[in-house]
């Protein structure tokens, strides 16, 4: 029996991508986007959780992203999820799960190149997310 990996995430980019060259030239870049869950809880008060994702974009759409996204940038991202493993400088296997990119729809607001006056970090309240989180990642990886 095969199965399907689909992933859609609308969210806004906690950090401008970061981009890389590896192998033959190939581009490759990180994004790190936020999905926000808003509820009210038993008692009636407003609850939100926020997620973080790791989405990874290769070749040309790379280099649009990068030349393009900013911070605070909404997104929507389709692809499938990928965990890759490796060891680590002290020879613990460590594991990542990331959304392996074969979409990037750029949403609201922006200019042609990246501005602080276009990523809309102003109004988004990004803030409200909380911290993007620290990922520890080896240097025999892309990122």
């Amino acid at each position: 029996m095969s199965g399907v990996n689909k992933v859609i995430i609308v969210g806004r980019l906690g950090a401008d991508p970061e981009i890389k060259s590896v192998g033959n030239s190939q581009s490759v870049a990180r994004l790190s986007i936020a999905t926000s869950e808003v509820w009210n809880d038993k008692n009636g008060q407003k609850q939100e959780r926020t997620e973080w994702h790791r989405v990874v974009v290769w070749g040309r759409q790379a280099e649009n992203c990068a030349k393009h996204l900013a911070k605070g940038r909404q997104v929507y991202v389709e692809g499938r999820l990928q965990t890759r493993s490796w060891e680590d400088a002290n020879g613990q296997k460590r594991y990542a799960t990331e959304v392996v990119a074969s979409t990037v729809q750029f949403l609201g607001a922006g200019g042609a190149e990246r501005s602080p006056q276009a990523n809309g970090t102003e109004e988004t309240g990004l803030n409200d997310f909380g911290p993007e989180p620290q990922f520890d990642n080896s240097d025999e990886i892309p990122f």
